[in-house]
Parts: C-alpha cells; sequence; structure tokens
C-alpha cells in the first residue's frame, strides 16, 4: 500500500491509491475477459457512433424520438468509457491500482452520466406518451423548442450532480484499507473505507439520488401505466400492436437500466452476494450501452432503412 504523511508534524497517514480488485479472483480467465470485454466496447462505441451519425445525416430521422434516441447514444459512448478502458487495461497488464484522485474523477463522471441517462430515458417516455396518448396534439406540444429544452435539462440535472460530488467528495480521507472489491470506483465502497466522518455526507447522497434516479424512475413509471391503459383502450388488434411497437424498444431499455441497478443496490454487500453484486454491475455500466444500438437497429424500422442506404 502506498501511503504519504498527511499535513505537517502529524502521524496520520493517508491512502494515495486504490485496489481496483475486479475479477483478479479468477486470473486464468483474463485474457479472455479482456478479448470478451474488448468486443463489447468496440460494438458499444461503434454501435452508439452509428445511430448518432444516422440521426444528424438523415432527414426523414429529424423527429423527436430519434433526436433523442442520438442524446442517448452520444452519452452511452461517454457512459461506457469511464469504466471500460480502465478495466481492458486492469485485465490485460495486471495492474489494477488506481490513485484516489483517479477513483474520484471516475464516481463523478459515472454519477453525472447515470443521472443524465435517468433523465433522458424519463424524457424519452414522455415522448412516448404524448405520441400514444395524445397523438392529436403531439405535433404541436413536442416541437423543436421543447425538445432541445428537455435533452438540455437532462445533461444539465448531470452536471450539477457532477458539481455536488466534486462538492462533497473532497472531504472524504482515506487511511487504509485501500482495496476495493469491485471493477469501478462506487460510492458505496468508498464511504466503507473512508476513516472520516461521513454522517453528513451520506444523506445527501441518497437525498440527491433519490431526487436524481427514483423521481425519474416513477415518472416514467406512470408515463408507461398511461401508455399501457391506452393501448389496451383501441379496438383492434392491429392499431395495439402498432401502438407497441412504437415504444417496445425504448421499455426494453428502460426495464434493463433499472432493473439491474434495483438489483444491485438490493443485493446485500457481503459474502456470496458480493460476486453476484459485481456480475449485475455488468448490466447497467456494460451491456445497457451495448443494448442500446442492438435494439433500436433491429427492432426499428427506420433505422434499420437508414442502415440499408
Amino acid at each position: 500500500m502506498h501511503l504519504m504523511e498527511k499535513g505537517e508534524g502529524e502521524n496520520q497517514t493517508s491512502v494515495t491509491e486504490f485496489i481496483l480488485l475486479g475479477f483478479g479472483d479468477l486470473p486464468e480467465l483474463q485474457i479472455l475477459l479482456f478479448l470478451l470485454f474488448l468486443v463489447i466496447y468496440i460494438v458499444t462505441m461503434a454501435g452508439n457512433i452509428l445511430i448518432v451519425a444516422l440521426v444528424v445525416a438523415y432527414q426523414h430521422l429529424y423527429i423527436p424520438m430519434y433526436f433523442f434516441l442520438g442524446n442517448l447514444s452520444c452519452l452511452e459512448t461517454c457512459y461506457i468509457s469511464t469504466i471500460l478502458p480502465r478495466m481492458l487495461a486492469s485485465l490485460l497488464t495486471g495492474d489494477r491500482t488506481i490513485s484516489v484522485e483517479g477513483c474520484m474523477i471516475q464516481l463523478v463522471l459515472f454519477g453525472s452520466l447515470v443521472t443524465t441517462e435517468c433523465y433522458l430515458l424519463t424524457v424519452m417516455s414522455y415522448d412516448r406518451y404524448l405520441a400514444i396518448c395524445k397523438p392529436l396534439h403531439y405535433g404541436t406540444l413536442m416541437n423543436g423548442r421543447l425538445c432541445l429544452q428537455l435533452a438540455a435539462g437532462s445533461w444539465i440535472s448531470g452536471f450539477l450532480v457532477c458539481r455536488i460530488f466534486m462538492c462533497l467528495m473532497p472531504q472524504l480521507i482515506f487511511c487504509g484499507p485501500n482495496e476495493i472489491d469491485h471493477f469501478f470506483c462506487d460510492f458505496t465502497s468508498l464511504i466503507q473505507l473512508s476513516c472520516s466522518d461521513t454522517s453528513q455526507i451520506t444523506p445527501l447522497i441518497y437525498i440527491f439520488s433519490f431526487l436524481d434516479a427514483v423521481s425519474p424512475f416513477l415518472l416514467t413509471l406512470a408515463s408507461y401505466i398511461c401508455i399501457i391503459v391506452t393501448i389496451l383502450g383501441i379496438p383492434s388488434t392491429t392499431g395495439r400492436q402498432k401502438a407497441f411497437s412504437t415504444c417496445s424498444s425504448h421499455l426494453i431499455m428502460v426495464a434493463l437500466f433499472y432493473g439491474t441497478i434495483m438489483i444491485v443496490y438490493m443485493l446485500p454487500k457481503s459474502g456470496t452476494w458480493r460476486a453476484l453484486n459485481k456480475v449485475f454491475s455488468i448490466g447497467h455500466t456494460v451491456v445497457t450501452p451495448l443494448a442500446n444500438p442492438l435494439i433500436y437497429s433491429l427492432r426499428n424500422r427506420e433505422v434499420k432503412e437508414a442502415l440499408r442506404n
């Protein structure tokens, strides 16, 4: 463990780096895991960048749903890049250390991008709510100005969280141990390792987490309850199928993203459950960004048409 003296004339020591244990308990699978996650990273980046390029290049995709999809794909490239490159380097070289500053930066970026994704998914569900529940007023209500405001509001919310984290995280002091049993720096692990008083920081973080994750989820849930009620009220089977197809891709993304997050934070953090926690964390940190371009390109007629062109 690397330690340094903290302050002049003090006997306390401060940790300068953490060890991300990741999947180090599987030494025989390191190369296989590296190749697997490398392929996932390349496919995720290529797929999401392609979605953004299609939305920008093709005029028939200049509608609110694809504008928000372009924002989501742009977010996913940033989101997965906060986690996977560091993990790939660790799997390849065996060096699992990360500086305290690097760990804090990763945590701040990750928290900001998760918040932005929560709000973007909510905005997209609101767009589908207006399209299905208020089709006659959709063009008037979901105009270009509102689209820009909703997208900008989602990104600004993430940056506000970033600012809050930047103010709170420097208050944490680490004086050992320095092992994080995860493949990235998460808030729960850092709080457990901190030897400073976290009685004021922890409640604030949980309050902001509720506002920026639970509230968007409840709004998304409310939108889909209204959507399902409206779809069930459509008399024809063809009409119901057509209405559901317009929101099925987004619904899959919402279920995957929130489902894995809920499992991660509801599972116990000790014993065998800790390994399962890491496995399910891959769901919202790696699988969701990968699934976004695959789901929308395979299940969406307009995107498939643009890809063929």
